[in-house]
C-alpha cells in the first residue's frame, strides 16, 4: 500500500469517529434514548438516592427519598424488597 491509501483510511476513521461523537452529543443534548422525560429548567429533584450500603458482594441498602419521604429497599442479584416505606427524615436545625 502506497501513502494515499493510509491516509485515505486514516480520514474515513475520523469522519468515522466524528459520526459516533455528533450522534452522542444529539442523543444527550436533545434527549433521544430516555424513558422519562427530562427535567426543566428550574425544576427540583424528587428523587434521590439519600445513602447506599453495602451488605455482601449481591446485596445493598438503599435509603431513597421521595419528595419528602425515605424509603428503604433491599437491592439484590435477582430481586427488590421495600423493606421501610414512608420514613420521615430527621430534619435539620438551622444554624443560629
Amino acid at each position: 500500500m502506497d501513502g494515499e491509501s493510509y491516509f485515505r483510511y486514516l480520514l474515513a476513521l475520523i469522519f468515522v469517529v466524528g459520526l459516533i461523537l455528533a450522534a452522542g452529543w444529539g442523543i444527550k443534548r436533545f434527549g433521544m434514548g430516555l424513558t422519562v422525560a427530562p427535567r426543566l429548567r428550574g425544576q427540583q429533584k424528587r428523587l434521590m438516592i439519600t445513602e447506599i450500603a453495602a451488605l455482601d458482594a449481591r446485596r445493598r441498602l438503599v435509603l431513597i427519598r421521595r419528595d419528602e419521604t425515605e424509603h428503604l429497599i433491599l437491592l439484590g442479584v435477582t430481586h427488590e424488597t421495600v423493606l421501610e416505606s414512608g420514613i420521615v427524615p430527621p430534619q435539620k436545625e438551622m444554624p443560629s
